[in-house]
């Protein structure tokens, strides 16, 4: 491979030799630049605090030429305040502390430091976002993942590659979009393809300063120019004289006409010759002055790893040369940049070994990637690819992902996992207030949110994040909200969005699931599938969630009945495994404090109107044990209340995910009360509507459940009582040990 970067030194052609046109240009531009370069940096070094230095002598002048000389051709006017700026520039991004840390308002804006803990905003005064300032840097718009962002800065100033995992929408790809913007000026080059006169499928490579290919090709295509029209001329002159010798000849004409016809296609097929000497620039990066940055995700194994086109032409000397055919792949286009590939367990097993091969090696071969293509035939010299990968994914990602290339990316970089909440502080919600300035920024066409717009939204992050003093980072379906509250104001032709575009917002912007689950519990209304009143023996309203955000009401039904043989647990409704081990850890405790002889008896558990999703997840268990002891007793159980929570083989009520929406379902569906666990009440972040409409008990143990749900005193007094002493000791054991650790993470 030819890997020439030297700026001065001129282009060859296929053949070895300089076209003299290009040399003349060459070095013409070269002593042009060098002057500009001399003349700039005289006048940036003089200032009205020194006097300008006296006139460079010659040999001075000549020294201060070839120091310019030396600079990336890419730095252009940029760098010519010499190496100290070039390090200030990079300091500016050395520390997390300083990038994104405080939120800039215009001028006569304050932030009130007294009121920062209990304002919304966090004691921002402004009227809207548009008193906010939208930094210049994407890093310095990075909100929340403080850890990934240290480490991309990191990363970039050492050439490291990353692997990012975590929920879509948490800023994976605006991190790996930032890292371009911070990696170390380097030399970026273009990368030029030559026709190879000893064997045509295998094209040289050459690599040159970013901006000389054009130059190069354009001296090519001059000198192809030149070449052709003196051919031209020639052919025309000679079919001249043979069609004017057999006029003026006693030979036939047309014999004349024939031999000018040859003449002819002997010249236009040789021509192609000197075409197939202008080279085929497949990356250009004569135009940019950042690292570049491209997005692989989803790309196919030409498209990331280099293709060449298929030529159905393959003779007569109708065929187009093979280095006009090879196209870049990604991992090419990246050099010296960043290559960001999400969801990397999607690509093909053998696309991920190539990719890790291109990583060790820093190069990689363009050649065919159908087998059937006549490309396949072509193989070019090695094809520069020094990126630095960001690879990201969900936490699937690593399942099919090849371990060598983990392997590589975590022993040449580093591993970060991408929170899904961060902590309620009033920076934070400052921050937040900036996150929405720069949507609206971003989006160009939405108007700006008043004050009282953005509180709401800042209420609306409180409640997705499912925790309590927590913000949600899922900052892609946020801005989906703010783009939509956007567009309902702008459809009014209002100059700023306000409150009740955000309320209106939220209820257009539903999900899917929630829309399937508000239809859902309408039909069911329409049927009366559902019971609110008064008391039914072995059945309880329970609580699930669809999707991510969506609550609704699931009944679960038992009944006890006479076993044929051994007696068992029957539970239908498409359990999933999880939800069919939280119906075994059920039957251990109805097994300890039961009087019945379960052996002799079966029982079955319905969990109704499951759908074909089928029930996933334990946080019906607080359910079922209260369904089938309920069943077991003959003691109903009060249809005004719904429950959830997950139950441990000692009774203990363990938490659940998603109790805001659940507890929401419940209201909706016209209970008055629900049961949650006691670890979740923190997490409760009702909407103000639902406040009022529904009670919520929080729960530790089985038996505080059955106490709420149970009718019938004298009954349910002795149930109490006979389950009570045969677990209280380990219910007081639990709350103790609970009251000074932190509650367990939701299941």
């Amino acid at each position: 491979m030819s890997n020439d970067t030297n700026a001065d030194d001129p282009p060859e052609d296929a053949s070895g030799t300089v076209p003299r046109e290009e040399q003349a240009q060459d070095e013409e531009r070269e002593r042009g630049r060098e002057s500009e370069r001399v003349q700039d940096g005289r006048d940036r070094e003089r200032s009205p605090q020194t006097p300008s230095p006296p006139e460079s002598t010659p040999q001075s002048q000549s020294q201060s030429t070839e120091r310019q000389g030396e600079r990336s051709p890419t730095d252009g006017d940029e760098d010519t305040a010499g190496d100290d700026n070039r390090r200030d520039d990079t300091d500016d991004v050395e520390t997390v502390d300083d990038l994104g840390s405080s939120v800039e308002v215009d001028p006569g804006v304050e932030i009130d430091e007294e009121i920062a803990e209990d304002d919304l905003l966090g004691g921002l005064k402004i009227d809207s976002t548009e008193d906010i300032e939208v930094p210049d840097r994407l890093v310095d718009q990075v909100i929340g993942q403080d850890e990934a962002r240290d480490i991309i800065i990191k990363a970039a100033k050492q050439r490291r590659h990353v692997m990012m995992i975590g929920s879509p929408g948490t800023g994976k790809s605006m991190l790996a979009k930032a890292m371009s913007q911070l990696l170390p000026k380097e030399e970026l080059q273009d990368v030029l393809v030559y026709h190879n006169p000893d064997d045509g499928n295998e094209p040289k490579v050459r690599t040159v300063p970013a901006g000389k290919g054009e130059q190069i090709i354009d001296a090519h295509k001059e000198e192809a120019r030149k070449r052709n029209q003196m051919r031209s001329i020639l052919m025309w002159i000679i079919i001249a004289v043979i069609i004017g010798y057999a006029i003026i000849s006693p030979v036939n004409p047309l014999l004349g006409i024939l031999a000018a016809g040859i003449i002819w296609l002997i010249f236009r097929y040789t021509s192609r010759g000197t075409d197939a000497m202008v080279p085929n620039m497949i990356v250009n990066n004569g135009d940019k002055r950042t690292a570049p940055f491209e997005d692989a995700t989803g790309a196919h194994a030409g498209a990331l790893l280099g293709d060449v086109r298929h030529d159905p032409f393959q003779s007569g000397g109708m065929e187009t040369p093979s280095h006009d055919r090879v196209e870049p792949g990604s991992i090419h286009k990246s050099n010296k940049g960043v290559l960001f590939v999400d969801e990397i367990n999607t690509l093909d097993v053998r696309t991920q070994q190539k990719l890790m091969t291109a990583i060790q090696e820093g190069e990689f071969s363009i050649t065919g990637q159908s087998e059937r293509s006549s490309g396949a035939m072509v193989q070019t010299e090695p094809v520069p690819c020094d990126f630095v990968m960001i690879a990201a994914g969900n936490l699937d990602a690593m399942e099919n992902m090849h371990p060598a290339l983990r392997n590589r990316i975590k022993g040449y970089g580093y591993e970060v996992y991408m929170d899904d909440t961060i902590e309620d502080t009033p920076e934070m919600r400052r921050k937040y207030a900036r996150f929405i300035a720069q949507e609206v920024e971003r989006d160009g066409r939405l108007p700006h949110f008043t004050h009282e717009a953005v509180e709401e939204l800042l209420l609306e992050a409180k409640r997705r994040s499912g925790r309590k003093n927590h913000l949600t980072l899922h900052f892609r379906s946020l801005g989906g909200l703010v783009r939509v509250a956007g567009d309902i104001a702008r459809a009014e032709d209002r100059d700023l969005t306000t409150r009740d575009d955000v309320l209106q917002a939220k209820g257009r912007s539903r999900s899917i699931e929630q829309q399937l689950a508000d239809d859902y519990i309408e039909r069911r209304k329409d049927y009366e599938l559902q019971v609110t009143e008064d008391g039914v023996e072995g059945r309880v309203n329970g609580l699930a969630v669809m999707g991510e955000d969506s609550g609704i009401m699931l009944p679960v039904m038992a009944e006890i009945a006479p076993a044929q043989g051994g007696g068992q647990v029957i539970a239908t409704g498409k359990l999933q495994e999880m939800a069919e081990e939280s119906v075994q850890n059920v039957s251990a405790i109805i097994k300890k404090f039961s009087d019945v002889d379960l052996s002799e008896k079966d029982i079955h558990i319905q969990f109704v109107q499951a759908g074909q999703q089928g029930v996933d997840g334990d946080s019906a268990s607080i359910t079922v044990a209260t369904a089938v002891i309920s069943a077991l007793e003959n003691i109903p159980v009060d249809q005004s209340i719904a429950m959830t929570g997950s139950l441990s083989v000692r009774g203990d009520v363990l938490p659940v995910g998603g109790v805001t929406h659940k507890i929401e379902a419940a209201a909706k569906a016209g209970c008055s009360t629900v049961i949650i666990p006691a670890a979740n009440e923190q997490d409760v972040m009702i909407e103000d509507e639902y406040e009022e409409m529904i009670d919520i008990v929080p729960c530790s143990n089985i038996s505080e459940v059955l106490d709420v749900a149970l009718e019938g005193e004298p009954e349910k007094d002795s149930l109490l009582d006979r389950l009570k002493s045969i677990t209280g000791t380990a219910f007081e054991q639990q709350s103790v040990g609970s009251a000074g650790g932190s509650n367990p993470s939701p299941q």
